[in-house]
């Protein structure tokens, strides 16, 4: 799993998404360490570089505002959530160079900053309201219990399913019939990512979109003296 951050450290990177929303520029590293009454700006430069190592944010050492926010997009009381394409096998299991790209919450439906998004494939989920291609956000701060819906990783492979207990193993149940359960036991090579704690479902995305496009300015663009097929009504 991604890494934590510690009470500082989210209070500091809240800090920098607001100050940046209200400001439309990133507070200076002693607009911080005045935030936070930290006396030493090398004290507030190792927060921003663990932010950095963690996957926040990026850094330009040589700017005393060289901060960019990972996602961010401007809007105020906002966080953007990444989400990834694939999972690490062994821990960490969320990799830099697996994060697909951001979605921007709005920060009341975001419980921890450590939530992040996975994109679900299959309908193994569909009679819990999961369907294939929906980015479910992934809560790795909670201690799962039974009968939540979790993210799990087994090897290299993600999978969303609804935890059960039984006879000493973990059972990962889907909510579909055509699919089969999955049993856990000690030794196995897994581990629970998170719990689930929303379901974002894109009717329309913007590569849909682009890879539509060639198709209509063709039929657009077709001579007239060639009939396009039409549907029938």
């Amino acid at each position: 799993m991604a890494e934590a951050l510690t009470q500082l450290e989210g209070s500091v990177y809240k800090y920098l998404l607001d100050f940046t929303a209200e400001h439309t520029y990133q507070p200076s590293i002693r607009d911080i360490g005045k935030q936070f009454q930290i006396k030493s700006t090398k004290t507030v430069s190792d927060l921003l570089q663990s932010l950095a190592r963690k996957g926040y944010i990026e850094r330009d050492p040589a700017r005393s505002r060289g901060v960019r926010l990972l996602g961010f997009t401007g809007g105020g009381k906002t966080k953007p959530v990444p989400y990834y394409g694939k999972i690490h096998a062994g821990e960490p299991s969320l990799l830099p160079e697996h994060r697909e790209g951001y979605i921007t919450m709005d920060r009341r439906f975001v419980p921890t900053e450590e939530v992040f998004f996975l994109r679900v494939k299959g309908d193994s989920m569909v009679g819990r309201s999961i369907s294939d291609g929906d980015y479910v956000m992934v809560n790795p701060a909670v201690q799962p219990k039974e009968n939540d819906i979790v993210a799990a990783r087994i090897g290299d492979e993600a999978t969303v399913k609804t935890l059960h207990h039984q006879n000493g193993s973990i059972v990962l149940d889907p909510a579909n019939p055509d699919e089969r359960q999955i049993v856990l036991k000690d030794g196995d090579d897994y581990s629970i990512l998170g719990v689930l704690c929303g379901v974002f479902r894109p009717f329309v995305t913007m590569e849909a979109m682009t890879a539509a496009q060639p198709a209509v300015n063709q039929t657009i663009n077709q001579p007239a003296n060639q009939s396009a097929s039409q549907p029938v009504s």
